[in-house]
């Protein structure tokens, strides 16, 4: 499992102009089985995604996230083992 930690190093309005695209980024990250919940810091200083895979794969797909590709933001990727879960949460356990 790992934490995909976005920070904006761009005014909000720059990050706002590739919202939409990277919002079809995260829905198509979903649709693989990638992405397991994502969303904003509060305040709105960048954002979160939890999600599985290998590092490798996560690091190009990163890559490939227009905030990424516009410069509008940077990633931090880590690695966590899951050890408890609420119930329902299950599937996030290693």
């Amino acid at each position: 499992m790992f934490i995909l930690t976005l920070t904006y190093i761009a005014p909000l309005e720059a990050v706002d102009e590739h919202v939409p695209a990277h919002i079809d980024w995260i829905k198509a990250g979903y649709a693989s089985g990638t992405f397991l919940a994502s969303g904003r810091k509060v305040p709105r200083t960048g954002g979160f995604i939890l999600a599985k895979g290998n590092r490798a794969e996560l690091e190009a797909l990163v890559a490939t996230d227009p905030f990424m590709i516009s410069g509008v933001t940077t990633y931090d990727i880590t690695e966590v083992a899951v050890s408890f879960t609420a119930a329902g949460l299950e599937q996030l356990k290693v």
